[in-house]
């Protein structure tokens, strides 16, 4: 967890290879593919639902092969239904879950997420939550993602690190123990690890942000 502006996203972008880093080097990750999935959907308005996921594998698999792909994904995150319509034409749950597919349709060694779930309502939030971590277990890639939500942390990570103000360090590390079929979001069990999660927080204003990895 961290401060605003203490390089999180930067972090991400040097990992998915957008940026190069000025000093030093990152290590584990040479050769590595990476999807990354935004804050915002970032879906092609000119393609169709279907279109924008097949996008994405065209020069990868023969079109009898994308087609199952593509239709597997779309039935996973329930928009089977919705495969012909235009971005325009949903909701942005609906565009949120199309863009999860996409990110997964992509056959990646690690997923990248930059707060793709902030700003929703806890219903719908919970709901891409679920459709994140039921599309995620079918193939259980390494995942690192921020947000700033703890209880979002807490339900979908392996392992929490709270970052510091620039120059960053890692001044705390958290194992989340609790097996993830007991997982509630914000409740039972995950209350507990929370407090313990803010105890290593310094005292700040801004609200702190969560770097979360869930490992396969």
């Amino acid at each position: 967890m961290g401060p605003s502006g203490c390089g999180k996203t930067t972090l991400l972008n040097l990992v998915s290879g957008l940026l190069k880093p000025d000093a030093g080097e990152l290590k584990g990750f040479d050769g590595k593919t990476v999807s990354y999935l935004f804050q915002e959907p970032r879906l092609l308005p000119w393609r169709t639902v279907w279109q924008n996921i097949d996008f994405v594998i065209k020069d990868i698999y023969p079109k009898r092969q994308r087609e199952e792909i593509v239709s597997r994904y779309l039935k996973m995150v329930d928009l089977h239904d919705f495969s012909h319509y235009w971005p325009g034409r949903l909701s942005g749950g609906m565009k949120q879950r199309v863009s999860i597919a996409r990110a997964f349709v992509f056959p990646s060694d690690m997923l990248l997420m930059d707060e793709p779930f902030k700003g929703l309502d806890l219903q719908l939030k919970i709901s891409l939550l679920d459709s994140f971590t039921a599309l995620w277990q079918q193939d259980l890639r390494t995942v690192i993602f921020v947000t700033h939500d703890f209880d979002e942390a807490l339900y979908l990570g392996d392992h929490i690190y709270i970052l510091s103000g620039l120059p960053a360090n890692v001044n705390k590390s958290l194992a989340v123990t609790i097996p993830r079929e007991e997982r509630r979001y914000g409740e039972g069990k995950l209350k507990e690890q929370k407090e313990e999660l803010l105890a290593g927080l310094c005292c700040r204003q801004e609200q702190p942000c969560v770097l979360a990895q869930a490992i396969s």
